[in-house]
């Protein structure tokens, strides 16, 4: 039971996750990639007949059945697999958040900056509304999510995946050292 409620090593649940892409691809000839589902929700329950949603979205139900088990499998593992141990973070993530004023964090988010009352400062608003739409633009304009690029995508060596792949980190970096600490200081 323990190693249910044990974070594990990269070397064992990578290849985990990547063996998923050749698992979809043989079992069902179906793609690994979970923004699109968000797609086929809406074209289930949009009623108008928006083009983008006019498309035989029944094709596509098994991701829906697919995030549903991420989401059950996630509650499971929260409620009845939680780690007694709290999360190890590096001591110079703990400096460079401390140099930015976030003190209070309990786990990977810290909760100096992601809770309601947060949510109502321009900061918050910032971090969470603005980075949430940013990342869904991104993700429609890059034709997936950075796990459809990152996994599926460069597991069938499409050139397209490496190069949003590599605009994902890139972004993510420039944002950390030179976004990150201007929005910290609002």
């Amino acid at each position: 039971m323990n190693i249910l409620t044990q974070p594990w090593p990269w070397y064992v649940s990578g290849p985990l996750i990547g063996l998923m892409v050749p698992a979809l691809l043989i079992l069902g000839n179906k793609p690994f990639g979970i923004s699109s589902t968000l797609r086929h929700i809406c074209a289930s329950c949009i009623p108008t007949r928006v083009k983008f949603f006019d498309y035989d979205w029944k094709a596509e139900s098994w991701s829906l059945l697919f995030v549903f088990g991420i989401a059950l499998g996630g509650l499971v593992a929260g409620f009845f697999f939680q780690n007694p141990n709290p999360v190890r973070i590096s001591e110079h993530t703990v400096a460079d958040l401390s140099a930015l004023g976030v003190k209070n964090y309990s786990g990977f988010v810290p909760d100096d900056l992601f809770n309601f009352k947060a949510l109502l400062t321009l900061r918050g608003f910032i971090l969470m509304v603005a980075g949430g739409f940013l990342v869904g633009f991104g993700t429609r304009y890059a034709g997936g999510c950075t796990s459809g690029h990152a996994i599926m995508g460069l597991s069938n060596l499409q050139w397209p995946s490496l190069a949003a792949t590599c605009c994902f980190f890139g972004a993510g970096i420039l944002t950390s050292w030179f976004i990150l600490p201007i929005i910290m200081r609002l």
